[in-house]
């Protein structure tokens, strides 16, 4: 598959990066994707795109608390709805995120931060890409030491698709990003 680039990264291509993904799992025989979706727009774009093609499609969302305590950001209603064509939605901690967060508050900056800004070379997405397969290899919901597809976006939407070798957070240095399939040319 040739990688694309699109000019700038963001929800208009949403539509094009799924279908990508899609394609990469058909074509490698890959039967797991993975993507980010805060407020249920992407997830639920995805569920639809993917049911009955026997993809197992993991939506991972933001933590509660990410914005405010005790609320996440993708509502009851959005999630039964993906759950309903059949995917899984993961709310759990952010690997790349969260404890960095609070020791960046407490000493000014963390390993997370050094971690997650060095995948932001190759754009947010790309950080996202890697945090998400993590993620759902940490809560089981993929298997590891298998490659997946995972979907992720600089803001709104999705334009980062990358085909990674799942492990949890644990063993992140052990994952490997076996292809780029699509990314922003700006993010």
């Amino acid at each position: 598959m040739e990688p694309i680039i699109f000019k700038e990264g963001g929800k208009e291509n949403t539509a094009q990066a799924l279908e990508v993904a899609k394609k990469a799992c058909e074509k490698w025989g890959i039967s797991h994707m993975v993507v980010a979706s805060t407020e249920g727009h992407t997830g639920l774009e995805a569920a639809k795109l993917l049911k009955g093609s026997g993809i197992n499609l993991v939506v991972i969302t933001h933590n509660y608390g990410f914005k405010e305590p005790g609320v996440v950001e993708l509502s009851p209603e959005t999630r039964n709805e993906i759950e309903e064509l059949g995917a899984t939605v993961y709310t759990g901690t952010m690997v790349l995120r969260n404890i960095g967060t609070a020791i960046r508050e407490l000493q000014g900056y963390s390993q997370q931060d050094l971690i997650a800004n060095t995948l932001r070379i190759l754009g947010q997405g790309m950080k996202v890409c890697v945090e998400i397969v993590a993620m759902a290899a940490d809560a089981g919901l993929v298997p590891h030491d298998k490659d997946v597809v995972a979907v992720a976006g600089t803001a709104h939407g999705a334009d980062t698709v990358v085909v990674a070798h799942a492990v949890p957070s644990n063993r992140l240095f052990e994952m490997k990003v076996r292809a780029v399939l699509a990314k922003p040319w700006e993010w």
